[in-house]
């Protein structure tokens, strides 16, 4: 894989729900490519197919047409218990709702996609390690949900979604349920990884703020692609240019 070759390409994504008068067309004919090291945000507002799309392009659900490659995979080809491998060992995925597991600890969250993939219990407890330093949360291993802010929480999120180290992380709404300031910052955090690890992300949002960070925005409006700029090109004509958030400020990885 080179710098030059999409982690991610997708062409002809189309998903519709439902069918007759009922159908909802949630993607259109959408095409997307991300490179390592890149973050693309898909942005638009709600109902506009930003989750279907990150679905499709995530192995969680198949689209109806169009094909989807991961490091040259197909994975609109793969059978379910393929892309169940797939997604655990290549795919990092960011919740709007943190998705962490109420009774364990920080760390335990941290450690579970090692466990599924059956890491060393050595190797387990370096990654975790160092993911949380990363992160800056050095100090609350032990710490469960309950006992963590909510950019706290969004941050174990962030480091179980990279333990695996993948290829490609999916972030739906991942500040959705942050304060501004507390939602700066994390997507502050997720876009530095980004670079760092070289990971292809994949982002969507509708806080035009957010966009800052991107290196391209897709428009998506009712399922299709209405638009495709640089970051500060859609704050200039979507956002105000004047309160974009600070530049990243990501502790280095250990």
């Amino acid at each position: 894989m080179t710098d030059t070759t999409p982690t991610l390409l997708a062409e002809g994504i189309s998903r519709t729900y439902g069918s007759g008068d009922a159908a909802v067309r949630a993607c259109r004919d959408v095409a997307v490519q991300v490179f390592p090291g890149q973050l693309v945000v898909v942005r638009g507002p709600s109902g506009s197919g930003k989750t279907t799309l990150l679905n499709c392009l995530g192995g969680l659900d198949r689209p109806d047409s169009g094909q989807v490659w991961l490091d040259g995979r197909e994975l609109t080809a793969l059978r379910e218990d393929d892309r169940i491998q797939l997604r655990q060992t290549e795919i990092g995925f960011i919740f709007q709702s943190f998705g962490l597991i109420p009774v364990l600890s920080a760390a335990e969250n941290v450690e579970v996609p090692l466990r599924l993939v059956k890491t060393a219990g050595s190797e387990r407890a370096e990654r975790v390690a160092e993911l949380l330093g990363t992160v800056g949360l050095e100090r609350h291993h032990h710490q469960r949900p309950a006992e963590l802010s909510g950019g706290q929480q969004q941050r174990v999120g962030v480091a179980r979604a990279l333990a695996n180290r993948p290829k490609l992380l999916i972030a739906d709404e991942p500040t959705g349920q942050l304060d501004s300031g507390t939602a700066a910052s994390v997507m502050d955090l997720i876009s530095g990884l980004v670079r760092q690890s070289n990971v292809a992300a994949v982002v969507s949002t509708h806080d035009p703020l957010l966009v800052a960070r991107a290196d391209v925005v897709l428009e998506l409006h009712d399922g299709a692609v209405v638009e495709r700029l640089t970051g500060q090109q859609s704050l200039a004509e979507h956002g105000d240019a004047g309160s974009v958030i600070g530049a990243a400020d990501v502790p280095p990885a250990r």
